[in-house]
């Protein structure tokens, strides 16, 4: 595949998959999902490779999840809401090889997302964490929601997706949601130290820890194709489509005048 929207590289047996759209702060439409399937499935079975590392371009941000200008109602790509989510999600949990998310600035919406599916995530301390799915006529019905209240515990995960607040970075970390904080210039040294020490380990009994890891959730990814189709329905009403346009407007959306 001809990359566009990604750049892939690998070094050390580690595997630097960077969304390359710092422009649009690093927000993914249809074909940055098929670029990123591409490259997870390119580097998970590189025996040469043992670990690999998710990253945005730039400083601003991770990811911001959804580009909100390749959505018109559904969005750009294939897909049940026109996006490949649920198979960007499946490929990152089924690589028999850990995942780092190396974040800077914002991992908001589904960037947040990518964060939590991921094994490990390290952060600069420019991070910043949050949904903001119901503040644009959106929410992420599957791993997104249930994954993420494994990972941080049902109460602050119901927070983070009610209320749609941001989380520094040293909040996240102690919420669960981040393995370590960094300042943002050592960032780099600190993923490469832990790709470093996984390398030293067994990658078969890896393999065999992300299986058993991921089995007990794996009920999720039903959950997450109904959810996904029940998304793409929401995504034609006009509650939903008033999150879009008042976005591009730059103003608070009514969501209640289209509730009934």
């Amino acid at each position: 595949m001809d990359y566009q929207d990604i750049l892939y590289s690998v070094k050390d047996g580690a595997a630097t998959i960077t969304i390359n759209r710092p422009d649009k702060y690093n927000a993914f439409r249809g074909q940055t999902c098929e670029e990123l399937i591409h490259a997870f499935n390119k580097a998970g079975w590189d025996k040469s490779v043992g670990v690999i590392v998710l990253t945005g371009a730039g400083d601003k941000a991770f990811c911001t999840g959804g580009d909100q200008s390749a959505h018109e109602g559904q969005y750009d790509g294939r897909g049940t809401i026109g996006l490949p989510m649920e198979d960007l999600h499946t490929i990152i949990r089924d690589v028999p090889k850990p995942v780092i998310a190396k974040v800077r600035g914002f991992a908001i919406g589904g960037g947040n997302v990518l964060c939590t599916i991921c094994d490990f995530t390290i952060a600069g301390e420019s991070a910043q964490f949050g949904q903001v799915g119901p503040k644009v006529g959106s929410v992420d019905p599957g791993y997104g929601t249930a994954f993420l209240a494994r990972v941080v515990g049902e109460k602050k995960a119901r927070e983070i997706w009610y209320l749609c607040r941001r989380y520094k970075a040293p909040e996240a970390l102690a919420m669960g949601l981040v393995n370590a904080v960094v300042p943002d210039d050592q960032l780099d040294a600190e993923v490469e130290k832990w790709c470093a020490e996984i390398m030293e380990k067994s990658p078969t009994a890896i393999a065999l820890a992300k299986r058993s890891f991921n089995m007990d959730t794996e009920h999720q990814r039903g959950i997450a194709g109904l959810g996904m189709l029940g998304l793409s329905l929401y995504y034609d009403t006009d509650e939903s489509k008033e999150g879009g346009i008042a976005f591009k407007e730059k103003r608070k959306p009514d969501f209640r005048k289209f509730h009934r």
